[in-house]
């Protein structure tokens, strides 16, 4: 159910929403990935489903290439290029295995690609074909974001490879997650310092590029989405997280249900919103940081599913200052 400053939008996919991506410089149109193997254009302003396309498999991952053009992959290993304009689909290529991660790297004009196959591979939009592919050190690729020039990708066995777009031979570092358990997402700060980090076990942590002992020292973890019912302890994965451009603040969403807006340079929580419908699938802040994209989908938590069976919900929260801005 919607609340003040939030909007519940029409036509959401039928299955788990997997991303939702806001387009370049403006909170008006909202691209979201589906299980349900559609990919849907929104126009949030107006609240109308503008347009959908789909691929064979359900789809884990999209974002915009610019204001007209998509990408998006998932379980049929292809990566598709899509006109918003003309209506025309390409097949970039494939991977051997699902497209877990779309990233759209702006200071090289590439497209990112992450998989399962345990590579990541670049390809030219223009010119619509792969111009490299690097293997993630035996690592199924989970999540990647990059920054300018920097690109991290986080794999299974808790590693995270640290790599330079400019010159892509070989990665720059190699590091092991400092959560002890599955990495869920990683998210790249917008004033480039670093990068958060969440797991399937409640946690989130905040790590520095820089290498240097100083910096290292500000690097920490905090635990959150846990609820105690009873003296237990109710522990959730921690799916979402996406940055506040303007203020480096950042939302987490996790399969409690909740969203927490997170000042993470002070170590502070800045505010938590109402419970949602169900798990947060996916979270995506707009450019100017005025909107925030709210995916709800059932996860398959739960050893017996809720009755009745939660329907993935989107939702858009024009967010207020006081809950984005370091306090």
């Amino acid at each position: 159910m919607a609340r003040k400053g939030e909007v519940q939008i029409v036509n959401p996919p039928s299955d788990v929403i997997s991303a939702v991506k806001f387009s370049p410089k403006t909170s008006q149109f909202l691209l979201v990935s589906s299980w349900d193997t559609s990919v849907r254009l929104y126009d949030v302003l107006n609240n109308t489903l503008r347009h959908k396309f789909f691929h064979s498999s359900p789809v884990l991952d999209c974002t915009f290439l610019d204001t007209v053009k998509t990408v998006s992959g998932g379980l049929d290993n292809t990566v598709k290029l899509y006109d918003l304009n003309t209506h025309i689909e390409h097949n970039l290529g494939t991977h051997d295995a699902a497209v877990k991660c779309v990233e759209h790297a702006s200071m090289i004009n590439g497209i990112l690609t992450g998989s399962w196959d345990r590579t990541v591979k670049l390809w030219d939009g223009r010119e619509k074909e792969c111009v490299g592919t690097y293997d993630q050190s035996a690592g199924k690729v989970y999540s990647m974001s990059c920054i300018e020039e920097r690109l991290v990708v986080a794999t299974s066995d808790r590693k995270v490879l640290i790599w330079d777009l400019r010159h892509m031979s070989n990665y720059v570092e190699r590091r092991e997650s400092s959560l002890k358990y599955q990495t869920r997402t990683v998210r790249c700060f917008p004033n480039k310092e670093g990068y958060v980090m969440s797991s399937i076990e409640g946690r989130v942590a905040l790590e520095y590029f820089n290498p240097s002992p100083e910096w290292q020292k500000k690097k920490f973890a905090f635990k959150c989405h846990r609820a105690k019912q009873n003296e237990i302890e109710h522990i959730y994965p921690v799916n979402a997280i996406s940055f506040h451009n303007v203020y480096n603040t950042f939302a987490s969403g996790g399969s409690d249900g909740f969203v927490n807006i997170w000042d993470g340079f002070n170590k502070k929580r800045l505010c938590q919103f109402h419970m949602y419908d169900s798990s947060i699938s996916s979270l995506c802040f707009s450019d100017d940081g005025s909107a925030l994209a709210i995916a709800c989908s059932y996860m398959d938590e739960a050893e017996t599913p809720p009755e009745p069976y939660p329907e993935p919900i989107l939702y858009i929260r024009y967010v207020s200052e006081q809950e984005t801005r370091p306090k």
